[in-house]
């Protein structure tokens, strides 16, 4: 275990696994909700190839992650990238699906290109750290959001958008999570997200909301893979979807660097100056996520922010990711037991994962209107619109107006202005 440098990172064996476990447990429900969101554009015919192809780009990008950078970031499907390829792209543009996953594979091609030479590293350093911080908030407030959404305590309303959910068996179920895995982490118990999903698991059990299976294994066929290596690169240059190609990138860009910004100073890996050290390496299996995604044929594969799961359980280093990686290779062979834990008995570890990533609040300079509105912004707007990159995008474009109006552009970095300018555009084709 010397290639994970536990001691150095103080940690251990056991450790690194419980914190697996744990985001691997609120990563779990991308099997199931990603091939339902594609195959409403691909053909219901698909749904257990996208489920393997889901598992096992999950599963190979997070060992590769956990191997390469040695951080507990683990990786899967994109939610909202996959998304708009079903709904945007497929339905409502019309394009073949096998056109649509050339376009990820390009886009991943593209990220890969800006991360070997180092253009995705400047774009990122080049970022205040206050800024920075807002977007650790922000982050944390849509894991609450959705935290909540999975225990209908927050429902969709058609006068005010979103209320306050009417109590039943689930919400009471993930409130006795929430109150049993806060008590946990009072005590300073480890595994106390874990042992929260469990108990809420055996709690819906025991009320008879779930079962389980006749088998707990499933089997494997030929035609599972149909979606592998389908896609269809000539096709996706020809039909110009340049400003697909785009909303892809920016979308994909932005997403992971706000989810290794909001983990990163979570765990502790920022620098004081916000610098994550060995970026290019997380950067560089992210963008090989794309790429991978493409080729499967499971939606562009990016690092999820549910990673700050296991990092509040003590994971620091990438055998986390290999834990997580390794779950979800096994998962293609036991989704009837995945399927078992029911997505509000992973809402309190979700809404208590929100509540340590809005810590960074504190540290942000609230004295400088300037730099603190744009913050505030990037805070709101990145739950506000269930967006990671259209949060970060209102508040760049915030910080660089208010800084140049002010006369305070020196504090611009160019490359932040650009970045900014090219959010502008996106904006406006979207």
């Amino acid at each position: 275990m010397d290639i994970f440098k536990l001691k150095a990172n103080q940690t251990t064996v056991g450790r690194e696994i419980v914190a697996g476990l744990v985001t691997f447990m609120a990563m779990a429900y991308i099997i199931f909700v990603n091939p339902k969101i594609l195959a409403a554009a691909m053909g219901d015919e698909l749904l257990p190839a996208l489920a393997v192809a889901t598992c096992i780009g999950a599963g190979v990008l997070s060992i590769l992650m956990g191997l390469v950078s040695n951080y507990p970031l683990a990786l899967a499907s994109g939610m909202g990238l996959n998304a708009f390829l079903a709904y945007s792209v497929v339905i409502g543009m019309k394009v073949p699906w096998q056109t649509a996953m050339g376009i990820v594979f390009l886009e991943g091609a593209v990220i890969s290109i800006l991360v070997l030479t180092r253009v995705r590293e400047k774009i990122m350093a080049a970022i205040p750290l206050d800024l920075k911080r807002g977007i650790g908030v922000g982050i944390g407030l849509l894991i609450a959001l959705i935290g909540l959404q999975n225990a209908r305590l927050v429902v969709a309303d058609p006068a005010t958008l979103i209320a306050f959910g009417k109590f039943g068996s689930e919400s009471l179920i993930a409130v006795f999570g929430l109150v049993l895995t806060a008590i946990l982490m009072v005590r300073k118990v480890k595994g106390s997200l874990l042992i929260g999903i469990f108990a809420c698991t055996a709690a819906a059990a025991a009320a008879g909301l779930i079962h389980m299976p006749a088998s707990l294994m499933a089997g494997i066929k030929p035609e599972y893979f149909k979606t592998f290596f389908a896609l269809d690169i000539v096709g996706a240059i020809r039909f110009g979807l340049l400003a697909t190609l785009f909303a892809f990138l920016i979308t994909d860009f932005f997403d992971t660097m706000g989810t290794v910004v909001a983990v990163g100073e979570q765990a502790g890996f920022l620098d004081r100056a916000g610098r994550m050290p060995r970026l290019k390496n997380v950067l560089f299996v992210d963008s090989l996520g794309a790429l991978c995604g493409g080729l499967f044929g499971c939606s562009s594969v990016t690092t999820y922010v549910e990673s700050a799961a296991g990092v509040s359980e003590g994971g620091r280093t990438g055998l986390t990711s290999v834990v997580v990686g390794v779950l979800f290779l096994l998962a293609v062979f036991f989704t009837p037991l995945v399927a078992v834990v029911p997505v509000y008995a992973t809402a309190p570890a979700l809404i208590l994962v929100g509540f340590l990533l809005i810590s960074g609040v504190r540290s942000v300079r609230w004295d400088d209107v300037s730099t603190a509105l744009p913050v505030f912004l990037i805070m709101v707007m990145i739950p506000f619109t269930f967006s990671i990159s259209k949060g970060i995008g209102c508040g760049f474009i915030a910080y660089v107006l208010l800084k140049w109006l002010s006369g305070k552009r020196k504090e611009v970095h160019p490359l932040l202005a650009l970045v900014a300018i090219l959010f502008a555009v996106d904006f406006y084709l979207s």
